[in-house]
């Protein structure tokens, strides 16, 4: 299966990824899961290691490398004990950053992106609102044209590094009265004067920064416009094919490294005289779990081929995201039965695990959404097209 989508390149890849993140990440995870803040230190390692940049344009500092190499970043960000972590560093490098290499002009992508890349600048995107939720049609932040500025009002919330991040990805509406075809993409400097953050307190991903923001008064330059004005929902469609893949992989690979942790503890406790993975109705519960990941995983590579040939796979990540989100939470579940009562102690990390796969079907659209989503193309017939064709 591997040699399908992995070259030797990218075993190489993961498994330098992989000893930097032994080396420089786990030793700290403990520590910024209980304060809920990742030092910035760790975010300029990553930038002078280039892991930020493995799909971005070499001249900005990137590798331009294929989206297996972010595949097996995101992979094994899911195997060192904090989804909170993981989402940080994929939040920044595939949200925020995804929408400066798309829609950012020449100046922001060397004032931003490159910087970024580097490390030394942390984004984050702002989208989601209280009243909103997935409905991002419905957003009420309004971004107002006067003069040589924009003066933007409102609130975001769930917004991953929302407090420690240096700039803001922000959607507002340029023409409220235009609906979804009103919405603009704005680079906001977090310095800029009118901005306050909140940090949220959560059930999981405790190491990430998660904010709410509000925006009053808050005036950027005509310059910080992204893209075409009035084209922001369709720039938010367009990418959101690749953050639900995101999601996805995340999934297959923290169920994955639930399963193994598991079956290595089964495989040394002991119950009336033998390793409990030799009692039957728990080896084949574990196998239906190990099939069913197996089965995603196939799906979601399968899914990141297409998308880094250029096709457009909002059905296809949508229902990677639908399915693996479900299987993960499922599997993770069980697996911590398996460990009985040590799987509900904090010093093992299926109790981490369980709380942190639990946003899986929450966040980026929740599976009520995905499904209705799915429903309008296989049911209705509804069909959609990229914003901008590459």
């Amino acid at each position: 299966m591997n040699s399908i989508y992995f070259t030797e390149d990218h075993q190489l890849f993961r498994e330098s990824f992989r000893d930097f993140l032994h080396k420089e990440v786990v030793p700290h995870i403990e520590k910024w899961e209980k304060t809920g803040t990742i030092e910035r230190f760790i975010w300029e390692k990553f930038g002078e290691m280039g892991f930020f940049g493995v799909n971005y344009p070499e001249a900005y500092g990137g590798s331009n490398l294929d989206l297996f190499y972010t595949v097996i970043f995101l992979e094994e960000l899911q195997k060192i004990k904090s989804s909170g972590f993981a989402a940080a560093m994929w939040a920044h490098a595939y949200l925020a950053m995804t929408h400066l290499n798309a829609e950012g002009d020449e100046r922001i992508k060397q004032e931003y992106l490159a910087p970024s890349i580097a490390g030394q600048k942390i984004g984050a995107l702002c989208i989601t609102e209280p009243f909103g939720g997935s409905d991002v049609a419905g957003m009420r932040t309004t971004a107002e044209k006067k003069g040589d500025k924009y003066v933007i009002n409102g609130s975001k919330t769930f917004i991953t590094n929302g407090v420690y991040a240096d700039y803001y990805v922000v959607a507002a509406k340029t023409s409220p009265e235009l609906g979804n075809k009103g919405i603009s993409i704005f680079l906001v400097d977090a310095k800029t004067p009118g901005i306050s953050a909140t940090k949220l307190d959560k059930l999981g991903w405790r190491a990430s920064d998660t904010a709410e923001l509000a925006f009053d008064n808050v005036e950027i330059p005509v310059a910080n416009l992204m893209g075409e004005e009035g084209k922001g929902f369709p720039y938010i469609m367009q990418h959101f094919a690749l953050e639900r893949l995101i999601m996805a992989i995340n999934a297959h690979a923290r169920a994955e490294y639930a399963i193994d942790y598991t079956l290595e503890y089964m495989s040394q406790r002991e119950a009336f005289g033998s390793p409990i993975n030799k009692f039957q109705a728990l080896r084949h519960t574990m196998v239906e779990h190990a099939t069913e990941v197996e089965h995603i995983k196939l799906f979601n590579y399968a899914a990141v081929a297409r998308l880094d040939k250029g096709e457009y796979v909002v059905k296809e990540a949508t229902m990677a995201k639908l399915k693996s989100t479900k299987v993960a939470d499922l599997a993770i579940y069980d697996c911590l039965q398996m460990l009985g009562g040590y799987g509900y102690m904090e010093e093992y990390p299926l109790a981490r695990l369980l709380r942190d796969s639990r946003l899986g079907p929450i966040g980026g659209g929740t599976s009520e959404i995905l499904k209705e989503i799915l429903s309008k193309m296989i049911i209705d017939n509804a069909s959609y097209q990229p914003a901008v064709k590459k």
